[in-house]
């Protein structure tokens, strides 16, 4: 079990205060989940920045997505297609909408359970995409507005490893905005989703 003793969260002053930077900075910390299921280094994320027609605070804030609009650092949890949950940790200033989606984990802690949560086996394929981390790790709406900076279920973290090269492409599987090079990936990781040709 993971415990806030052995990765503390990170301090929100850490975290960058654009978008973009905030989700390449994330690539190689952690997300930890404070139950058996443990933790695992975020290797994929995606920026959703201001102005952008695919975000999902572009149109403004609603009920459904009042945690993007919290100060960065914070946890929107949404179900997308009614099938799987997906996190993202909402970034910049408080009313502003914009996030970054946790798009792929190499799973370090809480294996096991994190193979029985998702039905397979195969390492590779537990937390490759943003549905299956959430799965892995049990996250969904009960932890939408969490501060991912603080004491709780879940938070982000560190744990002293470097931090290889970072690579930078489109998004995956959007139709708006869709050139913009936004999303983020450690380099030659196994874990990382989307098609080889995005992950040069």
């Amino acid at each position: 079990m993971s415990h806030s003793d052995d990765h503390p969260p990170l301090a929100r002053e850490e975290l960058p205060d654009d978008t973009a930077a905030l989700a390449r900075y994330l690539i190689g910390k952690l997300v930890v989940r404070d139950l058996p299921e443990g933790s695992g280094r975020i290797v994929e994320t995606e920026a959703y920045v201001v102005g952008d027609a695919a975000g999902h605070g572009f149109r403004g804030m609603t009920p459904r997505n009042r945690s993007l609009f919290l100060e960065r650092g914070h946890a929107y949890v949404y179900l997308a297609y009614g099938i799987s949950f997906m996190l993202n940790v909402s970034s910049e200033t408080q009313g502003t909408g914009t996030g970054v989606l946790i798009r792929a984990l190499e799973p370090l802690e809480g294996i096991a359970i994190m193979r029985l949560n998702r039905g397979v086996e195969r390492l590779r394929d537990l937390a490759r995409g943003p549905g299956r981390l959430a799965a892995a790790l049990r996250i969904d709406r009960s932890l939408d507005g969490l501060d991912l900076c603080g004491e709780g279920p879940l938070w982000l973290a560190r744990d002293g490893t470097e931090t290889g090269a970072i690579g930078q492409s489109i998004r995956i599987g959007i139709s708006k905005d869709a050139e913009r090079l936004l999303r983020f990936y450690l380099v030659g990781s196994p874990f990382v989703s989307g098609a080889a040709s995005l992950n040069r």
